[in-house]
């Protein structure tokens, strides 16, 4: 079972506000131009980009509803030493083996963590096995930190033959010990249709006690599960706070939901312009249903300001991000254009950059670039059971 990937674009922008918001055109065919050689030229170049893009995703997301706790840890999360003090006979390492040996659980953690990672510092490769054998000296103490790190290494085979069984065990260990990392995690697990472990409705509930403590994770996947009527009875006015809070944390699908909230009045009073703002937070960030909603809206003019230059470079990074449509969008959209225009919106798509928050790539890289398919897919099977 491999884990899902992020595809991660090489192209990147900043897009020229000022100039965007002047450059309306409208699409009557009065400013249609003639292709040169070298566009033809650029636009094949640009089409074998697309179909690469297009294969990298289809690849990267084969196993669609699998996730991985490979990065369970940030790494700025390095546990502290309280004591660095050596001497001749001892390193500093082997003064650490020494104390996790006797049961220090800081040293333990400390071990674990720098075998996990390596460690210049302390002259320490990276040894998968050691790692897990000082994060289960930890977890032996019930420290709720190592109890839960166990369970993502045992979930992604780290030091360990992989053991979804022996993980969940873990993680609901680690969320009975308060672990709130560990109830996110195990919803995930309970949520996502592996083996016999669908269980939504304890999912839902581990969402929620996580979300009591703030974590914007389980804000956003139980925010998602009251605006769709998942397990719970749909609420617009509890989705909208907890998705709200979610994007406020930074996280783009929250952004991307909160959006359609805002434009259609749901939970909030309807506030179309507020919903474009959060609409291009999330384009930022590299969201391609934002660059997609985004460049429908622009193009369409009917809530909206037209805006016809930056519908098409939304269009145009979509289409190498391989969204459906976006290729043939940006086309219709080019007839419109003038050369100048038309050439400035290329070298814009080209050199836009996404620039994810430290939120969005957690969740991104550990559970997957659309963790609302679960729940989507949920609902799928709710509503076949009524029928």
């Amino acid at each position: 079972m491999k884990k899902v990937s992020l595809f991660l674009l090489g192209m990147s922008v900043s897009f020229n506000n000022a100039y965007a918001q002047d450059a309306v055109l409208s699409l009557t065919g009065d400013d249609v131009v003639s292709i040169s050689a070298a566009e033809e030229q650029a636009a094949k170049e640009q089409t074998a980009k697309e179909q690469a893009a297009k294969e990298a995703s289809s690849s990267s997301t084969d196993d669609k509803g699998i996730f991985s706790f490979l990065n369970f840890w940030k790494k700025d999360n390095k546990p502290q030493l309280t004591d660095t003090t050596t001497s001749p006979e001892e390193t500093l390492l082997q003064k650490l083996e020494r104390m996790a040996n006797s049961g220090d659980l800081n040293s333990q953690l400390t071990l674990g963590y720098m075998y996990l990672y390596g460690d210049d510092t302390v002259k320490v490769e990276q040894d998968y096995k050691q790692a897990f054998k000082y994060y289960e000296m930890a977890a032996n103490q019930n420290d709720n930190v190592a109890v839960n790190n166990l369970g993502s290494l045992y979930y992604s085979g780290i030091g360990t033959p992989r053991d979804i069984i022996k993980a969940t065990q873990m993680f609901s260990k680690a969320a009975e010990l308060g672990n709130t990392e560990a109830m996110v995690n195990l919803a995930f697990i309970y949520i996502s249709e592996q083996g016999d472990f669908y269980r939504p409705n304890e999912a839902i509930e581990l969402f929620r006690r996580a979300s009591a403590t703030q974590n914007p994770t389980a804000d956003f996947m139980l925010g998602y599960a009251y605006y769709k009527g998942f397990v719970v009875e749909k609420n617009n006015l509890e989705a909208f706070e907890l998705v709200r809070r979610a994007a406020n944390a930074g996280y783009d699908e929250a952004m991307y939901v909160l959006s359609g909230m805002y434009m259609n009045g749901e939970g909030t009073p309807q506030n179309y312009g507020n919903g474009v703002k959060v609409l291009d937070l999330a384009v930022k960030q590299g969201n391609v249903p934002s660059m997609m909603e985004l460049g429908y809206i622009l193009a369409n003019g009917e809530k909206y300001p037209k805006n016809i230059y930056k519908a098409h470079i939304l269009f145009n990074v979509a289409s190498v991000r391989g969204a459906e449509g976006a290729a043939e969008r940006r086309e219709i959209l080019r007839k419109g254009m003038k050369i100048e225009e038309l050439l400035q919106a290329q070298a814009a798509a080209e050199a836009y950059k996404e620039q994810p928050s430290a939120l969005t790539q957690y969740i991104r890289q550990t559970f997957g670039s659309n963790v609302r398919q679960y729940i989507d897919k949920g609902m799928e099977k709710q509503l076949s059971k009524k029928k």
